[in-house]
């Protein structure tokens, strides 16, 4: 059974900002929690109705990384590529805690055998692309009992915390 694209996002959403240190502030990366298809609507790719976009590296409009619900869509040079999530493997991250680049690239093998390349800015802001991808993958395996439980669980911790504040 596919999970729902609502269920992806928030428990990637969720994931992302566990393993990211605050404050959000980086200069490529970044997590949309809310829809944010209307920031996208000029950009060279179509999302279906109910796709949700999770994170992105946007260094210009000729090199980006936009992690969706369904796929991961990545633009090196003017050259456009993107692939199904749906049995993809991780195959590399690159090397993300660089304290001399300022991007690496993640690498994803495809259903079809195809790699993937995409962007990520390197140090603190790494863990947005890296547990973005990362998660998304891994849900893919999982069931949709198992995801309703994750979510319910760190939303619910999520809400001990905001109310310990």
């Amino acid at each position: 059974m596919r999970k729902s694209d609502k269920s992806i996002h928030r428990i990637c959403i969720a994931k992302i900002k566990r393993s990211t240190m605050k404050p959000y502030d980086f200069k490529w990366a970044t997590f949309y929690e809310n829809d944010s298809k209307i920031l996208f609507q000029h950009y060279p790719f179509e999302l279906h109705d109910d796709e949700l976009i999770i994170c992105s590296t946007i260094i210009d409009s000729a090199n980006f990384s936009i992690l969706t619900t369904r796929k991961l869509i990545t633009n090196e040079n003017g050259t456009l590529q993107f692939g199904s999530l749906i049995n993809a493997k991780n195959k590399l991250y690159g090397e993300f805690k660089s304290k001399d680049e300022d991007f690496t690239f993640g690498k994803v093998e495809l259903e079809t055998g195809e790699i993937l390349k995409y962007f990520i800015e390197t140090r603190r802001a790494s863990m947005i692309m890296v547990q973005g991808v990362k998660t998304a993958l891994d849900i893919q395996k999982s069931t949709e009992a198992q995801i309703e439980k994750v979510a319910k669980i760190w939303n619910d911790k999520i809400n001990r915390l905001l109310n310990n504040d």
